[in-house]
């Protein structure tokens, strides 16, 4: 007898999102938090401030390298086999690097960690895509982006902690636990989305990679990142040494704005989808990003009580757009290649995860930390102007699909016509 399949009616799109969010959550925590583990690492592997700098960058440099190749096969083979396959992988070669005792097996091993676990990407994305409807989706999607910085935030408590009590061969094991979980999660749950209604034309777009819009918001996205990675990366220290907050308190500073900027995600999300539009709120929250950052700027001598505050609220302005670039990679390019569509605008974007933080360290010793983030204000309002031609293209293709849907009501004599998912 054949298993009993799961319900897959409305209702499980819900399940869809939860496995999606779960998977990308799972390998985010090890990415985000695998820094947290620096003491740890210097000491199990004698390791200099440089060499532990290189290990942080060979998990990124893996995620960067193969993030479009998986997104690519997404779109060809289904998010099912690229999420169950890619977290598996991703699971062993973990537990593999519990047992690394050398330093250029450890850069190997993260590298293919990284390297593996980008599948989670493009697959948990596409398949969010796919599930939900044009006015679902960018709340859904803001969900999916939620998960990852709630995952770094969980990563970076857990594996110091799991590191202190087992030694960091505890730590990489439990997370090969929880990859493995989500990939048998991905396994039994995941499921193809019912097909796009076939009375509606599929969106007409060039190839990801060949579509000059794909990579305009991919360069909006890695200045808007900038930001991004700057803030998060030194509000702790700049908290800390220009305004005497203990390190913890500094830290739980990091944590508020982290879980802020989550929820920020689902809000803007939400919002996208009444305006029915993804590029000109991008374009809104990088104008009100520069602003905070110049107030930022304007206030770093002020106390601690004023300057703190203002600082967690630039910082949340930073993060909240990641869901709506993620969800306007899909739009534009359709259903069929959202896989490899949102995979380009992710790698474009993480350069700036790698640029701006040594970029504003070093602009901060060299200047002040006024003059650091008053140059930084200008990374938004340049992703501002990159946007502009995006937001015409976003209305000409809003009339494409009410005339697909009036085409559609005409061939079936009804002026009433679910909204494409596509």
């Amino acid at each position: 007898m054949a298993a009993q399949q799961p319900d897959r009616g409305p209702r499980y799109r819900w399940v869809v999102l939860a496995v999606g969010a779960f998977g990308a959550a799972a390998f985010t925590g090890l990415r985000m938090g695998f820094p947290a583990l620096g003491p740890e690492l210097r000491d199990a592997f004698g390791l200099n401030l440089g060499q532990i700098g290189l290990s942080i960058a060979a998990l990124s440099i893996g995620v960067m390298v193969t993030t479009v190749p998986w997104g690519m096969l997404t779109d060809r083979i289904g998010e099912r086999p690229v999420m169950t396959g890619g977290l598996l992988a991703t699971s062993a070669a973990l537990a593999s690097l519990a047992f690394t005792t050398g330093f250029a097996a450890l850069l190997v091993g993260l590298f293919a960690i990284g390297a593996l676990g980008a599948s989670s990407t493009g697959a948990s994305g596409r398949a969010v895509m796919g599930w939900f409807s044009r006015h679902e989706r960018g709340f859904a999607l803001g969900i999916r982006q939620m998960a990852l910085p709630v995952g770094g935030a969980i990563g970076s408590i857990a594996l110091p902690l799991l590191a202190g009590a087992g030694g960091l061969r505890a730590a990489f094991l439990a997370f090969a636990g929880l990859v493995l979980t989500a990939a048998v999660a991905a396994a039994v749950f995941m499921r193809d989305a019912p097909p796009p209604d076939g009375r509606i034309p599929p969106v007409d777009a060039p190839a990801p990679l060949r579509d000059p819009r794909i990579w305009r918001l991919g360069a909006a996205s890695g200045l808007l990142v900038c930001a991004q990675a700057a803030i998060l990366g030194f509000i702790v220290l700049f908290l800390h040494d220009e305004k005497d907050l203990s390190a913890a308190l500094a830290a739980a500073v990091l944590s508020l704005l982290q879980l802020l900027g989550a929820v920020g995600r689902i809000v803007a999300g939400r919002a996208s989808d009444r305006e029915e539009r993804r590029i000109r709120p991008m374009q809104r929250q990088g104008l009100a990003a520069a602003a905070l950052l110049v107030a930022t700027a304007a206030l770093t001598r002020a106390p601690a009580w004023l300057v703190t505050p203002l600082a967690v609220v630039t910082g949340v302005s930073t993060m909240v757009w990641n869901g709506l670039a993620f969800t306007a990679a899909a739009e534009i390019s359709g259903r069929a290649q959202a896989g490899t569509a949102m995979s380009v605008q992710n790698t474009i974007a993480a350069i700036g995860t790698v640029v701006a933080p040594i970029a504003f360290g070093a602009f901060v010793e060299v200047t002040s930390w006024w003059a650091a983030f008053a140059v930084l204000a200008l990374c938004p309002l340049a992703a501002w102007l990159v946007l502009a031609p995006l937001v015409g293209d976003e209305e000409r293709r809003a009339d494409a699909r009410r005339a697909r849907l009036a085409l559609a009501a005409e061939r079936t004599g009804s002026g009433d016509v679910a909204s494409p998912t596509a």
